[in-house]
């Protein structure tokens, strides 16, 4: 059944509170509970009674509209109390109830298509209890049934965004808010390395702007999304996006994660002539990559084997790739380049031998900017010993050894032996 259809919601309560410990701190229990996000009318019975019940009546906004298309079963659902630190201003909705009690609801696509957080508002008449208001939360009893309606969305395409260096991207942030004409403060910032840098600021009472980013324009019509430019190593970090109309904020993360695929390369050509015996460092390097997680494996093929073909990609599974000397190639340490990306490379020593002639052995490097892996490969063919020179070693040697013994064995009728 598609989202905007089904009339519930089955989500986690984390239902948090502050207290003191006995060192006089600060400290925290959170209680998962299970809830249920219920759309229908004011005085609607529970689906489920068991559970804690939001349920959505009377709202402008509709929280279903945001999560178009999707299966139920691919939204995480999970609700949490929000502080206003004692700070109470009315809601400009038409209502009885002079207070709010605020609840965020969180709606994760399970395989990061979007992310959606709604501001649940619930009308009573009991005012906040004061600035450290989060010490003495109302109690919410296990069955109990809270009306709640959408005070405001805000939606990410991009919760995580993957990219290259030198691209252009677009971080996407929208928002809605139940009442024309609200004062809303729209801000951008990075976390980068344990850093904050506000990126943009904008306030649509005041007219006041700071950085830059956003189109203005954009945010009258509900769109605060940021542009990246030029990506670079230093773009990539957690970027959030604040929707805020006092005295509620939304705070959207959306992470910017830089992948830049390797280049592979060997020193040798493709066809690698040796005589048997003779040794031959052969260097697989991967470059110009990022982040620094690149796997270097190395494999050998018969080709002379039926279904074999040079350049064939490599067989999948450990049975089917038969591992070159397993323990003796090495890897090198990483160095890098002055776009802190990386290179490094792997090597081993390659003893020609008649029985490997006419084999393929390939490079193969893994990263998670790589679909599949990349492999580079060369084809060996190992000549046996010229065995005319041999001859010819041998016999300069053997003339050598009579020149030199002849003088010993020579009797008088040698004649006078050459000096020596």
């Amino acid at each position: 059944m598609c989202i905007n259809q089904v009339p519930w919601l089955r989500c986690t309560f984390s239902d948090g509170h502050l207290f003191i410990n006995d060192k006089g701190q600060n400290d925290t229990t959170v209680r998962h509970r299970e809830a249920v996000l219920q759309f229908g009318q004011k005085g609607e019975a529970p689906v489920h009674p068991q559970a804690v019940t939001f349920l959505v009546a009377g709202s402008k906004l509709e929280l279903r509209q945001y999560l178009q298309g999707e299966e139920a079963e691919q939204i995480k659902c999970e609700i949490w109390r929000f502080s206003t630190h004692g700070v109470h201003v009315r809601w400009p909705v038409k209502e009885d109830k002079e207070y709010s009690r605020w609840f965020t609801c969180i709606l994760k696509h399970t395989k990061d298509l979007f992310t959606v957080i709604g501001f649940l508002r619930h009308p009573t008449d009991e005012p906040p209890t004061g600035e450290q208001d989060y010490y003495g939360w109302p109690i919410i009893k296990d069955r109990e049934i809270l009306t709640t309606t959408v005070a405001m969305v805000t939606k990410t395409l991009s919760p995580l965004v993957k990219t290259g260096l030198g691209t252009t991207q677009r971080l996407h942030c929208q928002f809605a808010v139940d009442h024309k004409a609200p004062q809303v403060t729209v801000e951008w910032h990075r976390y980068h390395q344990a850093r904050r840098i506000r990126l943009f600021s904008h306030n649509n009472h005041t007219r006041q702007t700071e950085g830059s980013g956003v189109e203005l324009t954009s945010i009258a019509n509900g769109d605060a999304s940021f542009t990246v430019h030029s990506t670079n190593i230093d773009s990539e970090g957690r970027y959030v996006c604040s929707v805020s109309v006092n005295p509620v904020t939304i705070n959207m993360d959306v992470n910017l994660q830089i992948e830049e695929a390797p280049s592979i390369s060997l020193n040798v050509g493709p066809s690698l002539s040796l005589t048997e015996g003779e040794e031959m460092k052969v260097i697989c390097t991967a470059e110009h990559f990022y982040p620094l997680d690149v796997e270097v494996n190395w494999y050998s093929e018969d080709l002379s084997k039926p279904g074999q073909r040079a350049g064939a990609p490599p067989p999948k599974g450990v049975d089917g790739r038969r591992s070159i000397i397993p323990h003796d190639f090495v890897h090198s340490s990483h160095k890098n380049n002055p776009d802190h990306t990386f290179i490094s490379s792997s090597f081993f020593y390659l003893e020609a031998s008649l029985f490997n002639s006419g084999r393929q052995f390939t490079c193969s490097i893994s990263h998670r900017s790589l679909k599949e892996p990349i492999t580079e490969s060369f084809t060996l063919t190992v000549k046996g010993p010229n065995f005319w020179v041999v001859f010819l070693i041998v016999d300069l040697f053997l003339l050598y050894i009579m020149y030199k013994l002849l003088p010993r064995y020579c009797t008088g009728e040698c004649g006078d032996a050459p000096p020596m």
